[in-house]
């Protein structure tokens, strides 16, 4: 369960640093 709570926390956060590159771009 705590490998799974790992992968959610990094999909977020890839997801928010998108987020981020595409409103600079």
């Amino acid at each position: 369960m705590f490998l799974v709570d790992i992968m959610m926390s990094l999909i977020f956060f890839i997801l928010l640093i998108i987020c981020v590159l595409v409103g600079v771009a």
